[in-house]
């Protein structure tokens, strides 16, 4: 198990280089928005969400009413009960405490790592799935506490030459570009997108909901679509 476990940790490994300044940068920006060093340590410890963490700090600028913020996180993360559901096939067998920390654990590198070996290698045993997702995490996510930490208490000093902005962008087109493989998730993208675009006007980054929801309709609706064309 050893070595799939390192595996794990070196197919992640590349994504050290996005998630630095991804959660340096959180760091960054949440105490830009106000927020204590401890607050800044709070959120990310407890939500371990950076897509969220972002849309929520944002919205604090904004002085968004709290419901609308909880509404907005909420509909950034609803992304991982479909990991969930994806992997629960996969490590369903763990045991109770395990599959709390997976749960808890859950990021989008890791997600994305992880689904694609299990299709790629479906001989894989149980036991060889939970030790490359383990080190998949390990790779990444002790670094997000330890440079969100960082970011918060050395951000200001950063000078805004290297802007870390960057790292967002880059980061979930690194994981979401190799995943889009069939033609909903092609569909589903491009409404995404161009939702974003066209809603953008939306106050409190309404758009974000707006977009998710409509990006899901349309990929959902292509699969029924090809699956009917296929029946007849």
């Amino acid at each position: 198990m050893g070595r799939i476990f390192r595996r794990g940790f070196l197919d992640c490994a590349p994504f050290i280089v996005i998630v630095i300044p991804y959660a340096t940068l959180f760091g960054v920006v949440a105490r830009d928005a106000g927020l204590e060093v401890y607050e800044v340590m709070a959120m990310s410890v407890l939500v371990i969400a950076g897509a969220s963490q972002f849309t929520a700090v944002a919205l604090m600028q904004d002085h968004a009413p709290v419901l609308i913020i909880l509404m907005a996180s909420l509909a950034v993360n609803l992304r991982m009960a479909m990991y969930s559901a994806a992997l629960a096939p996969h490590l369903g067998h763990l045991r109770f405490w395990l599959r709390g920390l997976v749960a808890y654990m859950m990021v989008d590198q890791s997600f994305a790592l992880s689904v694609r070996k299990y299709e790629t290698e479906p001989e894989m045993t149980r036991q060889a799935k939970a030790a490359y997702y383990f080190g998949t995490l390990v790779a990444v996510a002790p670094l997000w506490y330890i440079c969100t930490f960082a970011g918060a208490v050395i951000g200001q000093a950063i000078p805004p030459v290297f802007s870390l902005e960057f790292a967002v962008p880059v980061c979930f087109i690194a994981m979401t570009a190799p995943m889009l493989r069939s033609l909903p998730h092609v569909v589903a993208a491009f409404v995404s997108v161009v939702a974003a675009i066209v809603l953008g006007w939306m106050p409190y980054n309404l758009w974000l909901i707006a977009a998710g929801m409509l990006a899901m309709m349309a990929g959902a609706q292509t699969e029924f679509y090809l699956k009917r064309k296929v029946a007849r």
